[in-house]
């Protein structure tokens, strides 16, 4: 199946869901069904992380086999991520940093990207360069929603996908700020049971996150 451009899939990674789920995967195998479970629970944007051999592979097997999916890719610091990744499906890319190289290369590549900052200098570069929306990290050991909250009023037109240490019991506390257009995260998807194959918890787990209201 050939996955829909991602202009036709949305403008905003921001504003797909509340919560992007943050995915590890060690096994490509394990790459549908956990998608599909994630969609099942209502979290149809899906970060699978550069940080196994198998990213790439999940990618590409999320991108053709589970069309409710907006499979993007995470960790992303290098053009070469960049190409690899959008070739393989990806519909959005993250990183946890960024340079002048980098941003250059996810500008070009026509999808949805979410450059990380974690300092008010590096937020005020991007708006120079025409980037509005970010990935603040590590959320929680870069100041949490109080940064984020201080940096609302003099920088109101930065938005942000907080990423780091976020749980479902912070997790409202972040979208409750003006500039938090979705938190990024991993408690939806366990390391036990991801290992165990139980995607029923995942998508409960999923149902319970995507349930998750501003205020």
């Amino acid at each position: 199946m050939t996955s829909p451009a991602p202009s036709a899939v949305c403008s905003s990674v921001l504003d797909l869901a509340p919560v992007v789920p943050v995915v590890v995967l060690e096994d490509a195998a394990d790459a549908v069904p956990l998608a599909r479970a994630l969609v099942a629970g209502g979290l149809p944007a899906i970060e699978v992380t550069l940080r196994t051999a198998a990213a790439l592979d999940a990618i590409r097997a999320i991108a053709s086999e589970v069309p409710g999916a907006v499979v993007g890719a995470g960790t992303v610091i290098s053009p070469a991520h960049v190409t690899g990744t959008v070739a393989a499906g990806a519909r959005f890319l993250v990183s946890p940093g960024w340079t002048d190289v980098l941003l250059e290369a996810m500008k070009a590549s026509g999808v949805p990207f979410l450059p990380g900052v974690s300092t008010t200098s590096e937020v005020v570069a991007l708006l120079e360069r025409g980037i509005t929306e970010m990935k603040f990290f590590p959320a929680e050991a870069a100041g949490g929603t109080a940064y984020l909250k201080a940096l609302s009023s003099p920088l109101p037109q930065a938005r942000f996908c907080p990423t780091g240490g976020i749980s479902l019991a912070s997790a409202p506390s972040y979208l409750a700020l003006p500039n938090v257009g979705c938190v990024g995260g991993s408690w939806m998807v366990p390391a036990d049971a991801v290992a165990d194959r139980d995607w029923a918890r995942v998508e409960r787990l999923a149902a319970e996150a995507s349930a998750l209201g501003r205020g």
